[in-house]
């Protein structure tokens, strides 16, 4: 069952230096567990994006219902 988050992120690549604060809705195959990884949506994003996972800094996240 996919799960659906509200993200608040920036990205630190080069590119992005001007403007890199974003927000946006992102679906995850599972729903994450209140104590999971951060990182596992900042793979994700970083994939969206075409970068690598440490060029996103996710600021925060909550799932929508």
């Amino acid at each position: 069952m996919s799960a659906k988050y509200y993200t608040q992120f920036i990205l630190t690549d080069a590119q992005y230096r001007g403007g890199n604060e974003f927000s946006g809705v992102i679906e995850l195959s599972h729903p994450m567990d209140s104590d999971c990884d951060e990182r596992d949506i900042e793979a994700v994003l970083a994939r969206n994006f075409d970068l690598r996972q440490n060029a996103v800094k996710l600021v925060s996240w909550s799932r929508l219902h």
